[in-house]
């Protein structure tokens, strides 16, 4: 930010003087000495202009956003958008049928807490003439008078609530996540040159036949070798 600040004075600076140096009217005896000396001011001008410009324009090409960065963002904003960004598209269907579990059990778990919020409200209160609007599976409580009953069904729907909340919020973070990881391994090259095998025969090693685990990395690389007996 600051280089961006000091590119704008610089060219504010540069404009300056050359609309100064057009304002002033030369003598005849000091003319050859204002053009040198404008000249020199514009050429060190023109030149520190253009290292700050070049210098602003690599630091705001070394600031471009990584893929990673990128596929975070967008998942953060619509999740599946990142695994779309990556082209995992396989993977938008598991994000969207994980979040949908936490939204249906928290609209489930709402209306409830609502029902039975309603129906303890009407037995604490003793309205006899409401006791035909409770929601019909609650009203055994009602005609029973179990108030304690409604108010721990009460509590286990409204921790249910807070729970299916808390599950979302966290399957969107694994969301992103996700797409985060896969961003940084798209660019990943996994090459010929990383081997992993088995290969039964006599190792140097242990000295003894047996069945050999080799993983060779690099071309040029010796395999390492661990023997099973």
């Amino acid at each position: 930010m600051f280089r961006a600040y000091l590119f704008i004075v610089l060219i504010l600076f540069a404009g300056t003087a050359s609309s100064s140096a057009q304002d002033t009217i030369p003598t005849p005896s000091s003319s050859k000495d204002s053009l040198k000396t404008n000249s020199t001011i514009a050429s060190s001008v023109s030149k520190v202009v253009d290292s700050a410009g070049k210098k602003l324009l690599e630091d705001t090409a070394s600031h471009k956003w990584s893929p990673a960065r990128k596929a975070a963002i967008l998942s953060a904003i619509l999740p599946g958008a990142g695994q779309a960004y990556n082209r995992k598209y396989w993977k938008m269907p598991i994000v969207y049928a994980a979040l949908a579990i936490p939204v249906y059990t928290f609209t489930d778990n709402l209306k409830w807490f609502q029902r039975t919020r309603y129906a303890y409200n009407i037995l604490a209160r003793k309205d006899s003439a409401n006791f035909k609007n409770v929601y019909p599976q609650l009203q055994p409580f009602v005609e029973a008078g179990d108030l304690s009953g409604l108010q721990k069904y009460r509590g286990e729907f409204r921790k249910n609530v807070d729970y299916s909340v808390l599950a979302f919020l966290i399957l969107w973070g694994l969301n992103v996540v996700d797409a985060a990881v896969d961003g940084h391994l798209k660019n990943f090259n996994v090459t010929d040159d990383l081997s992993l095998q088995f290969k039964p025969g006599f190792s140097q090693m242990a000295n003894t036949a047996g069945i050999s685990l080799v993983l060779n990395i690099g071309k040029n690389a010796s395999p390492h070798t661990n023997s099973a007996h």
